[in-house]
């Protein structure tokens, strides 16, 4: 964003965290980068919300003067100033815990879902105005795809491997299908397993693969893939991308499921709030109910429908749409709506 930000003639620093070998000071594109020494993330919340202290409190000396300064910090609403380095725009991007009622500072309240919103309000129902609801966009503006009938009937899940990701009742799913009901289709698990990138760790990779074992061959489990490139080429060569995230307090906005609609895939998720944002069962999307104590079975019934609605010809129609719907989450549209508020907060 802050690259797009620079294109439309604003003048952009970004303030992070000095590590990877990176410089203190230096200009990529038109934006301005300065990095100061922080901590590595540790497990434990609350030593991390210390560890995270003298991290802003340096943070500060470099700040420039602005008209308004994004952040995300835990402590930056109340160590920095009201004014001086522009009017405070906070992001929440996590459901609160109780925060939000300290930070008297801030101008803005920017959330990325209407359900995160709901959350702030209720910490703070007398700001309720100061909240705006604008989405995460895009890393890409929506590539030139193959229609689904050229595609391999491969349903992908791409995200963190742990219980709460919903990996375990997916995996489940697929194998409580007779194999006659989904022959010619695949399952592929993608995503980082290690603790250290949020994963539950090998424990929970190998019952996963003991389970895929029982299962057979339509179902593979692959490493991560982080290179955009890389990523794209997974999406355009899957039909259904599942996404069946149990985590209530968890999933604020979905945007890997936004990112697999941009390349056609057809989003199946579960009844999280989030995603009702831009998935509206049946037209753009499957959903089914992940708070029901048979949501396994709730889960086998949708991708049977999936898979009845593709040997119909009727899952074309649900690709084209969910597409249509990612056009709205591109770079420049949503950038705009940013500059948009901060023109508003400004006035």
């Amino acid at each position: 964003l802050g690259q797009e930000f620079s294109r439309n003639g604003h003048e952009v620093t970004h303030v992070s965290r000095l590590c990877d070998g990176l410089s203190e000071a230096e200009k990529i594109g038109k934006v301005s980068h300065f990095r100061v020494k922080g901590a590595d993330a540790v497990r434990n919340p609350w030593i991390l919300k210390l560890l995270e202290l003298p991290y802003v409190l340096r943070a500060k000396k470099v700040l420039p003067l602005a008209d308004v300064l994004v952040t995300h910090s835990f402590w930056a609403p109340l160590f920095l100033p009201r004014k001086r380095n522009g009017k405070l725009y906070l992001h929440v991007g996590r459901y609160p815990k109780g925060q939000v009622r300290l930070y008297r500072k801030a101008s803005r309240f920017q959330v990325p879902s209407k359900a995160i919103a709901r959350a702030v309000a209720l910490e703070a129902p007398h700001r309720e105005k100061e909240i705006s609801v604008l989405p995460y966009p895009l890393g890409w503006d929506l590539p030139m795809v193959r229609p689904l009938s050229d595609r391999p009937k491969r349903i992908l899940y791409a995200g963190r491997l742990h219980p709460e990701k919903g990996v375990a009742e997916l995996l489940d799913a697929f194998g409580r299908i007779h194999e006659k009901k989904r022959a010619g289709w695949s399952l592929r698990i993608m995503g980082p397993w290690r603790q250290e990138h949020g994963g539950a760790g090998k424990g929970y990779l190998d019952s996963l693969r003991n389970n895929s074992a029982k299962i057979g061959p339509a179902v593979e489990i692959i490493d991560p893939v982080f290179d955009e490139n890389d990523l794209l080429e997974q999406y355009g060569q899957t039909r259904v991308f599942a996404y069946p995230s149990l985590a209530e307090k968890g999933e604020t906005f979905g945007l890997s499921a936004l990112e697999a609609m941009s390349c056609g895939c057809v989003p199946l998720v579960s009844s999280l709030a989030c995603f009702s944002e831009f998935i509206d069962p049946p037209g753009s999307g499957f959903v089914f109910d992940h708070s029901s104590p048979g949501r396994v079975e709730a889960l086998k019934a949708a991708l049977v429908a999936i898979m009845q609605a593709d040997q119909a010809g009727r899952l074309e129609p649900v690709s084209v749409q969910a597409r249509k719907i990612a056009e709205r989450y591109e770079l420049g549209k949503v950038a705009s709506l940013y500059l948009n508020d901060f023109a508003a907060l400004s006035a």
